[in-house]
């Protein structure tokens, strides 16, 4: 390991970086250096802008990408090297689409046609909660707290924890998972219980019951996500509360659902997701 890799790796311990975070901005970094086969330290303001016109006409890489990168390779000059980052980098613009919703027809069909116990629940946590699958997957055991019918989600997005509330119903349905599976640390154990499940696991477990209800919108575990929080918004959730569950740091990112429904007219409260969609898992050994 290079000296500059190792700064890097101690600068972004330092800041409290997500290990995914750490792994993007050392691919950019990486991908940099292999590019021009030369240490970024020795490399000039037009040698990087000419790197970015590259990744984008080249190599055809979203915005969201480029704009990763520069991210990685912005934090490695001002913060490792100590250096002004001097490059005007211009990323494409990221395009605004709106999400092919998932209803709650189609949400109970998806679950309904998950027969797997394990699966089931995780399906069930991911909407019922609104969490990110990063979020889904580092749960724990010890993070329900059933008294308060909360669940604390540990490092989140942006290196913070959060309070949210959990469903009654989706309570009930995780007192009847421990009973049943017992697990120990992890709430979603992979093969090997002293690990989490794979993120890849997760996906396909949603692929496939989502395939098998005859589901056929674009989008992977993550529209879960996005389901609860238009499913909330219709049922009169305040834009504010929804922002705390969602663990949104600008409000702005969580008013995106509300321009999704033109015809949002705000309400009291939101409600009940799992028990409205009349779905109840047989929990049988």
């Amino acid at each position: 390991m290079t000296k500059l890799r190792q700064a890097m790796i101690d600068a972004m311990l330092v800041w409290g970086f997500a290990a995914r975070t750490h792994e993007s901005y050392l691919y950019a970094v990486t991908d940099l250096a292999k590019y021009y086969r030369r240490s970024p330290e020795q490399l000039n303001t037009g040698e990087i802008q000419d790197y970015f016109l590259y990744l984008v006409k080249e190599r055809h890489l979203s915005p969201a990408s480029c704009r990763l990168s520069l991210n990685g390779i912005r934090f490695l000059y001002q913060e490792v090297l100590q250096r002004e980052f001097e490059a005007k980098i211009q990323v494409p613009k990221r395009s605004q689409r709106i999400p092919e919703l998932l209803s709650r027809k189609e949400v109970a069909a998806i679950l309904e046609a998950c027969i797997n116990r394990k699966h089931w629940i995780l399906l069930a946590v991911c909407y019922g909660c609104g969490l990110r699958v990063s979020e889904l997957l580092n749960l724990k055991v010890r993070d329900i707290d059933g008294e308060r019918q909360l669940l604390r989600i540990d490092q989140g997005k942006g290196a913070k924890d959060r309070m949210v509330e959990i469903p009654e119903t989706l309570l009930l349905q995780l007192r009847r998972y421990w009973q049943l599976f017992r697990p120990y640390e992890w709430l979603f154990p992979g093969r090997d219980p002293t690990t989490a499940l794979a993120v890849s696991s997760a996906q396909k477990c949603f692929t496939a019951s989502k395939c098998k209800a005859g589901v056929d919108k674009v989008g992977g575990i993550h529209s879960l996500r996005h389901a609860y929080a238009t499913h909330q918004l219709v049922a009169g959730m305040p834009i504010t509360q929804l922002q705390h569950q969602m663990g949104h740091k600008d409000i702005r990112t969580t008013l995106r659902y509300v321009h999704w429904l033109p015809n949002y007219q705000g309400g009291d409260s939101g409600t009940d997701l799992i028990a409205d969609l009349e779905v109840d898992h047989e929990w049988k050994k």
